[in-house]
């Protein structure tokens, strides 16, 4: 399948910085990690496709398909290589654009995933996005945040905007997004990456526990450093977002001086 052009939103100068979002958000939910990485970078938030102002995507697309169109936006931004940052599907994408693009990518930056699953849990992933084409989003909005956010957050007119947000995504993009999650095997291979890499886990995420982003993507990526950030859920970048975005941008500042 032919990579899709993707929209993204560029600001800053210097060595480029790729950021990717969850599934069923877009390139506006990142907090202030783009302001805080573009005085020293030059920043490019993209939307996945099926998602903001990408095309649109429809299942199957396996998750190899997101890497290559994410390959593209970078070689179409100047080729790189650029700092992937990724979250939950954003996360899983950026390990197998590390994989199969790997002169594209300086460091890695995983957070809120895990790198495969088990058997048993790929049917619960796919029913996510068959739950929303039977349904609407309406139907998978309110598990999500559960999953999401922590219980004393969800009051706020940060969660509210990520509701209205989700109600809005189009379903066929959520839909293959979550079938595209499913098909994910990246942990295998991740032995054979070598480029510098943070795996940043929520201590208190639901949907992807600290143990599994540790075992699964951490471990088993040569000289991965692991971090946990303190009180974050899974999307840590919304809730806890002045301590994510201070992880982030101290680690790519020492990567950058390291030569990474």
């Amino acid at each position: 399948m032919s990579a899709i052009s993707l929209h993204g939103a560029a600001e800053g100068n210097g060595p480029l910085v790729v950021l990717l979002h969850p599934v069923g958000l877009d390139h506006r939910f990142w907090g202030p990690l783009p302001s805080a990485l573009s005085g020293q970078r030059r920043v490019l938030a993209l939307d996945l496709a099926g998602h903001g102002r990408s095309p649109a995507a429809t299942r199957p697309r396996p998750i190899e398909d997101y890497a290559d169109d994410v390959a593209a936006a970078i070689r179409h931004a100047g080729g790189g290589p650029a700092a992937v940052v990724g979250l939950s599907f954003g996360g899983m994408v950026a390990q197998v654009l590390a994989l199969r693009h790997p002169d594209l990518v300086s460091a890695l930056i995983p957070c809120g995933c895990g790198g495969t699953f088990a058997a048993e849990a790929r049917p619960m992933l796919r029913e996510r996005g068959l739950m929303a084409e039977r349904g609407g989003m309406a139907e998978v909005v309110a598990p999500t945040l559960d999953r999401w956010f922590n219980e004393d957050f969800r009051d706020n007119p940060a969660v509210e905007q990520v509701r209205r947000h989700l109600l809005e995504q189009d379903v066929a993009g959520w839909s293959a997004g979550w079938h595209a999650i499913a098909g994910l095997d990246a942990t295998p291979h991740l032995a054979r990456l070598a480029v510098p890499t943070l795996v940043i886990a929520g201590e208190r995420d639901v949907a992807t526990p600290a143990a599994v982003s540790e075992a699964t993507v951490a471990q088993p990526i040569p000289g991965a450093r692991f971090l946990v950030l303190p009180g974050a859920p899974h999307m840590m970048q919304v809730e806890c977002a002045a301590a994510y975005a201070a992880a982030v941008a101290g680690f790519l500042l020492g990567a950058e001086g390291a030569g990474g």
